[in-house]
């Protein structure tokens, strides 16, 4: 079962900064200008404390970017910059926002709340993505020096009638907080402190299961974290005169926004792939040998809308390949993607990102699994033309532009308790880190 909780948030203090100075894109969404953009906004950036400048510090005094961070979260809380809620609550969370690249709008409601921390074997929490292995790493530093979880794990649970939107949204006021980031997305945040309505959203979540849709690496990080807490503690979980529910402990529960996947307000954006540093990469070998997995067709040298747009009219596994040479749409050949697939289970074998990793990246490229995970060869961008771009300028060798994976698709993989390649899906909007903070001490 789904365990929720409600919480005594940390939340900046609105009579000492203006929220729109210090809140942020979530810590992996967060580009070198951005991080450089956001230490200037505000002395009391959240940036400062979720991805630090390391330069900033004096490595021979014993400084780094996690010390640092831990010294900064207890001197706001000192200050008054962050204060802290008298009473456990959630927080309805909702976001207005077009669609990139359309005029549609578009309103993604959900509520943050704590959510219990539990294996996947137990069949409740369902992944969809392999994760790497470097942001694991510098999640868990982080957590363990700040012990303060600052942005939301982004979950998805069914309710195709709605009713848990109901509980939460409907007779509310004006919001308690409100912000729009640069993206032009409006998040507006409502505190939910009535017991009776807590209680009905705890039995309502009860029987729910939840697909992670964006932290999976923040998930398995503070699911690690949990259990090396467990049976011991450093604080004590928050009490509640109206016996309100709560964690075992402290570490036994992360800070998660959660959203229904039935709702017609979610969007998925596709995660295009940038291969560079290969050593002898010829664009005409290479598409030699793809031939013999996919139909190679020339495209004319558009720029990255169009190519994107003649990938949307194609219904089958598909995906442009952009060169120094020119770009190619690669259609693939059902028979001959069976036969190099065969060891996967079907509803794996129709996915792109699984064809593009497994043949076109481990075989024809020879980009080991290791390779990927460690992003040795390859990076993730959200912009086509940023991809068209670095290979333009050489900084690539191939990119390659792909579709967005299905929310069908997406349900049947998790539930099978299978994984997609890594970054194979991209929700937007993003959820800010800093409108709500969860403090273990």
């Amino acid at each position: 079962m789904a365990r929720i909780y409600p919480f005594r948030a940390w939340r900046y203090n609105p009579s000492t900064v203006r929220l729109e100075d210090v809140v942020t894109q979530p810590y992996d969404k967060i580009s070198p200008a951005m991080q450089q953009a956001y230490y200037q906004r505000s002395p009391f950036n959240l940036v400062r404390i979720i991805l630090g400048l390391p330069e900033l510090f004096d490595a021979e005094k014993g400084e780094n970017v996690y010390t640092r961070a831990a010294h900064d979260f207890q001197a706001w809380r000192e200050q008054g910059v962050l204060i802290q809620e008298t009473e456990p609550c959630v927080f309805a969370y909702a976001q207005r926002f077009k669609v990139p690249g359309t005029e549609i709008e578009k309103e993604r409601r959900g509520f943050i709340a704590l959510g219990k921390l539990q294996d996947y074997a137990d069949q409740v929490v369902f992944r969809h993505e392999q994760t790497l292995s470097k942001p694991k790493s510098d999640r868990l530093n982080l957590l363990k020096a700040i012990r303060a979880h600052f942005g939301q794990i982004f979950m998805l649970y069914s309710d195709p009638a709605g009713s848990i939107e109901k509980i939460l949204y409907e007779g509310h006021g004006a919001a308690d907080a409100e912000v729009t980031d640069e993206y032009g997305v409006v998040h507006r945040l409502w505190r939910v402190n009535n017991p009776a309505a807590i209680r009905l959203l705890v039995t309502a979540m009860s029987d729910k299961k939840l697909i992670i849709a964006d932290g999976h690496h923040r998930y398995e990080t503070a699911l690690k974290y949990s259990k090396e807490h467990q049976g011991g503690s450093h604080g004590k979980s928050a009490s509640s005169t109206q016996q309100l529910p709560q964690p075992e402990f402290p570490e036994d529960a992360a800070m998660m926004t959660f959203v229904n996947m039935d709702s017609d307000e979610l969007v998925i954006l596709p995660t295009h792939r940038v291969v560079h540093g290969l050593n002898g990469f010829f664009a005409t070998a290479f598409f030699k040998a793809a031939e013999a997995y996919f139909t190679v067709q020339p495209l004319p040298p558009f720029d990255a809308p169009s190519f994107m747009d003649e990938l949307t009219r194609e219904t089958g596994t598909a995906f442009v390949a952009v060169t120094c040479s020119g770009a190619f749409l690669m259609r693939a050949k059902p028979d001959a993607m069976a036969a190099a697939l065969a060891g996967l289970p079907e509803r794996q074998r129709q996915l792109d990102l699984t064809q593009l990793h497994s043949v076109v990246f481990e075989h024809l490229m020879g980009l080991d699994a290791e390779k990927v995970r460690e992003q040795t060869n390859l990076r993730y961008l959200r912009d086509a033309q940023e991809a068209v771009e670095q290979v333009r300028s050489g900084t690539a060798d191939i990119a390659f532009l792909t579709k967005p994976v299905t929310m069908e698709q997406l349900k049947e993989v998790a539930f099978a308790g299978e994984v997609m390649p890594q970054k194979s899906t991209d929700f937007f909007p993003k959820l800010l880190s800093g409108l709500a903070i969860y403090a273990l001490d």
